[in-house]
């Protein structure tokens, strides 16, 4: 009776542990207003991933470019903190979601993706900057 009430224990623990370790490697789809109260209110890693040229027309305010088209993707992201939150987002969530894919397989602890990206965003009327103005 005991061993068996051990293994049963056991069993619980894998699985809890297992589970946690899914969850920790989890893309989490977030919407617009979700963004913006992270943004006001969290110090976060947010990765605009889309080319610098549509970076330049309008991002979201702390944001920082990473174009998930460019080679140097992987290298760019490899200099961000893997145990900290990576918040993304693109013009429609398409690119977006392929970057959290990368950064999940990169080892990144908790990844935020914009449904909709920037598009949702505007339609929303929250505010984008450009460069010059978060200078």
């Amino acid at each position: 009776m005991t061993k068996s009430l051990f293994f049963s224990f056991l069993f619980v623990l894998f699985v809890m542990v297992s589970c946690q370790n899914d969850k920790d490697l989890q893309i989490q789809k977030i919407t617009a207003d979700q963004m913006l109260e992270a943004i006001e209110f969290e110090s976060i890693q947010l990765i605009d991933v889309r080319t610098p040229e549509e970076y330049k027309e309008g991002s979201l305010k702390k944001s920082q470019n990473i174009c998930i088209t460019n080679e140097d993707f992987r290298a760019q992201a490899e200099k961000l903190d893997k145990n900290k939150p990576v918040y993304l987002y693109c013009k429609s969530g398409v690119r977006s979601a392929k970057a959290a894919e990368v950064l999940k397989e990169m080892g990144f602890k908790i990844i935020h993706e914009m449904s909709g990206g920037i598009q949702v965003w505007k339609e929303m009327g929250y505010e984008t900057m450009t460069e010059t103005e978060k200078s």
